[in-house]
């Protein structure tokens, strides 16, 4: 018989849509305690984030906007009007930011995958608290020139979106998956 911790993990799904409520600040703190249980080699503390709600949104708006003016090729009115309204599809964002450190022992990229696992932990925790996340990526991620944009600094790059809010609608339908399809043994 499955814990609940382990039906929590086993039965997460990004849902299709996002309404308030999201998270209050109390929820919030939790969702990030549990983040920062993330592996973290050599206990660098990489993982950073960036809380987009309210106004917020608007100014996210703004700023993917600019980039995509600035950045991006041939965009057309339709891809900018897409971009201009992508914040808005949840009340809540988490942007996902990793301070990449120098270190003899811990690669960036290993430091970039703490981050990553705090992303995952963020997701189950507010699934076990009754709200939805979506982790997104896209042209806004994964590029430094989107952190000037941001404030970040010229170590720090954003790993993903987490769309987060109360889901609704039904679950999206997802296979069942046999592990020996994906597990092999020496």
């Amino acid at each position: 018989m499955e814990s609940k911790a382990l039906l929590n993990i086993l039965e997460r799904n990004s849902p299709r849509q996002l309404i308030e409520p999201h998270p209050d600040a109390e929820q919030m703190k939790l969702v990030y305690k549990a983040a920062l249980r993330a592996p973290d080699h050599g206990w660098i503390r990489p993982t950073r984030f960036i809380e987009v709600s309210g106004d917020g949104l608007e100014k996210l708006s703004n700023i993917f906007q600019q980039f995509a003016q600035d950045h991006l090729e041939d965009v057309s009115d339709a891809t900018l009007e897409k971009y201009k309204q992508a914040p808005f599809r949840a009340p809540m964002i988490v942007i996902l930011v990793s301070t990449i450190k120098e270190h003899p022992k811990v690669p960036a990229l290993e430091q970039m995958f703490s981050t990553a696992t705090a992303g995952q932990n963020i997701l189950l925790a507010l699934n076990a608290l009754g709200f939805g996340g979506i982790w997104r990526t896209g042209k806004f991620a994964m590029n430094k020139q989107i952190g000037s944009f941001l404030g970040l600094e010229d170590n720090q790059e954003v790993l993903g979106y987490l769309y987060i809010g109360t889901p609704v609608g039904e679950n999206k339908k997802i296979p069942e998956l046999d592990p020996e399809n994906f597990v092999k043994k020496l």
